[in-house]
């Protein structure tokens, strides 16, 4: 594990957990600034992650691009399967369903992170 690795469990780990305890409660304007704060977090953490592993953050630049483009020029082209339809039902708006994804993202971020932090 290099200090680049390190950087970026700590960044994400904190930055995110901050996150989460602003958009778990309080008035809306705070939780949408938490909310913010975990896209703030989140792109340091990346980068930090990219230098880790000795990969140029340019990539991640031009695939975020790439899919955004996709997204906008062809929209079908990503809609939602009839077979996913049950996991879209369980996302009802409520600020709880937006904490639950967030945990749930978070746990896999870190469990796909992981590997390397532990075997670098």
């Amino acid at each position: 594990m290099n200090g680049w690795l390190l950087a970026a469990a700590l960044t994400l780990a904190v930055g995110l957990a901050a996150a989460l305890w602003g958009v778990a409660g309080g008035p809306l304007r705070r939780r949408v600034v938490a909310q913010n704060l975990s896209t703030a977090v989140a792109c340091p953490g990346m980068l930090f992650l990219a230098q880790g592993y000795d990969r140029p953050a340019y990539v991640d630049v031009a695939l975020a691009l790439a899919l955004a483009t996709v997204a906008v020029t062809r929209p079908r082209l990503l809609a939602v399967p009839d077979r996913a339809q049950p996991l879209r039902r369980l996302q009802s708006g409520h600020v709880g369903d937006y904490v639950a994804w967030l945990l749930v993202g978070t746990t896999l971020l870190g469990a796909l992170a992981l590997p390397g932090v532990h075997g670098g």
